[in-house]
């Protein structure tokens, strides 16, 4: 399985990098995952382009207005694609500013971590949390509980 976090902006605090490092290593068992980290552009369509390249398999876009999921439906996403034969997936997350309209007609998935806004480097940790922990129960490790 390969699952790629697209992410608009980079990374430059210690503690950030640290945490995704240490889910990155744990999501390792069970799947190959990447943050691929665009640059910011003049304006979101701009920012849409360069996201719309990269996009391949399911494709999972945060957005507010998103659906909310529990971390076990999170799971089954990734359990029910896999048995249907899709083995990559797309995690996208916009710039402070959001994500264009195109991106987010091409999601498969609009997911929404609830209706408060958090810092766009804390939301790649979030995810990679969320996708660990999706492997976890996937895989009847206790770390869910």
């Amino acid at each position: 399985m390969k699952i790629n976090v697209i992410a608009v902006g980079k990374l430059k605090e210690k503690y950030w990098t640290d945490a995704i490092a240490e889910y990155k290593k744990r999501i390792s068992r069970y799947a190959d995952f990447e943050i691929i980290e665009l640059a910011q552009g003049r304006n979101l369509e701009e920012e849409g382009k360069e996201i719309l390249k990269k996009l391949s398999g399911y494709v999972i876009v945060t957005d507010i207005g998103g659906k909310m999921l529990t971390s076990e439906e999170y799971a089954k996403i990734f359990a029910d694609k896999l048995t249907n034969g899709i083995s990559e997936f797309c995690i996208v997350i916009g710039s402070s500013e959001g994500l264009c309209d195109k991106v987010k007609e091409r999601a498969d998935l609009k997911m929404s971590f609830g209706k408060v806004t958090y810092p766009h480097q804390l939301m790649r940790v979030i995810i990679a949390e969320q996708t660990y922990r999706a492997m976890a129960i996937n895989n009847n490790i206790t770390y869910h509980k």
